[in-house]
């Protein structure tokens, strides 16, 4: 197996610390809001990970954090007018239950940061007594110029770093890049007691104290967006290392970014979507499959017409199961005189061991779906690649209701005469027949079905 180290910046040998297991810590939300459609992108590669590991015979040990203090809680807070702990649990919920929807498994360890502030300020201790960072009017920084290694990570040079968009200019810092490990608590805020007086822990030292906790001194895999590499992951890497002198982490995944139509999601371009909102309308494997189409380390352009693409994708994969009566001889065990399992297995394993190719395993996945569906092919062949489909599919994360899914020949339909209505609706408008549409519009609203038209189209979502 070969992974792209970031840290290296090349494919290397994955070579575990314990042999057969394999301890992967993967960067969580911070519980303020409902995640966005991007942060999916992370959560279903690395459960994809997670269940290749295991495949191929590993025990896996896997820890996603929860970070529950963190300014943008704050800033919620005063903006919904309830307490920090309660947007902390309220947020923290609705993304147990979005990733429940998404079809994500849980992480074997769900820790939050707020059970970890003793472990956080022992760090920080460790590193102002081993003069890495120093205390300032109650606030503690990281000093950077004093970790020779600061920069490793993400490629970036102390004397290029200056005071700008990424890194807060204060004029308490040493260095302008010098980070924060602990800030002194203002009024009305959360607090914990520490040496340098009230005050609550720096977001990058969280992920060092619960990585280390859980996992051990040093793991296999540290993960996350490719926007964590800097400042976060490189900050991780500098407490780590200047505090323990051994390395957090042997290999380093970030995923690439998402686009919304070619351009970055933003709020004020209107273009931004949580993942609840894209459920609403799409079936969880329609998400999936559109991750997943992609290799993990590239960008990739979110739109309408890519994610219906996505959807009639998974749904052929249904129909050719239906197709074969799947559930009639899914137990059952088959021969297979041509070695065909080996074959595919191979090529299967060959495309995951290349940096986790999903792209090249859908690509493969579409190939084992026109044997089924090729009505030339003898029975006992197109039952082995059924079998094929199943099995490379569930390491994917696909099928996981399959058989409530293969006998209900409704499902994901209800969406489908949703777009047949809103098409009706766009031809009564063409024949300024305003009365009928304006009406089929208030006839779904009663019914919690919201139209919304803009230039590109209507959108619809469901009131709940």
């Amino acid at each position: 197996m070969k992974i792209y180290n970031t840290l290296t910046n090349k494919k290397e040998e994955f070579i575990p610390i314990e042999t057969n297991k394999v301890r992967m810590y993967v960067c969580g939300p911070t519980v303020y809001n409902y995640f966005h459609i991007g942060n999916a992108r992370p959560l279903i590669f690395f459960d994809v990970v997670k269940n290749f590991f295991e495949y191929i015979g590993n025990k896996v040990t896997f820890v996603r954090n929860i970070t529950d203090i963190d300014d943008k809680l704050i800033n919620r807070s005063i903006e919904e007018k309830i307490p920090v702990s309660q947007i902390a649990e309220k947020y923290t919920k609705a993304f147990f239950d979005d990733c429940n929807a998404l079809e994500i498994n849980p992480a074997d360890h769900h820790p939050k940061a707020t059970e970890y502030i003793n472990d956080m300020i022992k760090l920080i201790k460790e590193l102002v007594e081993k003069k890495f960072a120093y205390e300032v009017n109650g606030d503690v920084y990281f000093s950077v110029s004093k970790f020779t290694g600061y920069g490793k990570l993400s490629g970036k040079k102390l004397e290029d770093l200056q005071a700008g968009a990424r890194v807060e200019a204060n004029k308490q810092k040493k260095h302008p890049a010098d980070f924060t490990l602990w800030k002194r608590a203002k009024q009305g805020e959360p607090k914990w007691a520490s040496p340098w007086g009230k005050g609550r822990p720096g977001w990058h030292t969280e992920c060092v104290v619960m990585s280390r906790k859980l996992l051990g001194g040093t793991f296999d895999i540290h993960g996350g967006g490719i926007d964590l590499i800097f400042p976060h992951h490189e900050n991780e890497i500098a407490q780590a290392e200047a505090s323990k002198n051994q390395k957090l982490a042997n290999y380093w995944m970030h995923n690439g970014y998402l686009n919304i139509e070619g351009e970055k999601m933003s709020k004020s371009l209107n273009n931004f979507f949580t993942a609840r909102d894209i459920l609403k309308k799409y079936d969880a494997e329609a998400i999936r499959f559109f991750f997943l189409s992609k290799h993990y380390r590239n960008p990739i352009d979110f739109n309408e017409n890519i994610i219906k693409e996505s959807s009639q994708a998974v749904k052929n994969f249904y129909n050719c199961l239906k197709s074969v009566d799947y559930l009639s001889f899914k137990d059952e065990k088959l021969n297979d005189p041509d070695n065909e399992r080996k074959a595919n297995r191979d090529l299967f394993l060959q495309f995951m061991n290349n940096d986790f190719n999903t792209a090249q395993v859908i690509a493969l996945l579409f190939e084992i779906a026109s044997v089924v569906k090729n009505n030339d092919e003898p029975l006992y062949r197109k039952k082995i690649y059924s079998h094929l489909l199943v099995e490379f599919g569930n390491v994917l994360g696909f099928f996981q209701d399959l058989d409530n899914k293969l006998s209900n020949d409704l499902s994901d339909i209800s969406g489908e005469l949703i777009e047949l209505i809103i098409n009706i609706r766009n031809l009564l408008k063409k024949e300024k027949n305003w009365e009928i549409a304006d009406a089929i519009r208030k006839d779904l609203k009663e019914i919690g079905i919201i139209l919304k038209d803009t230039p590109k189209g209507t959108n619809w979502s469901i009131n709940n």
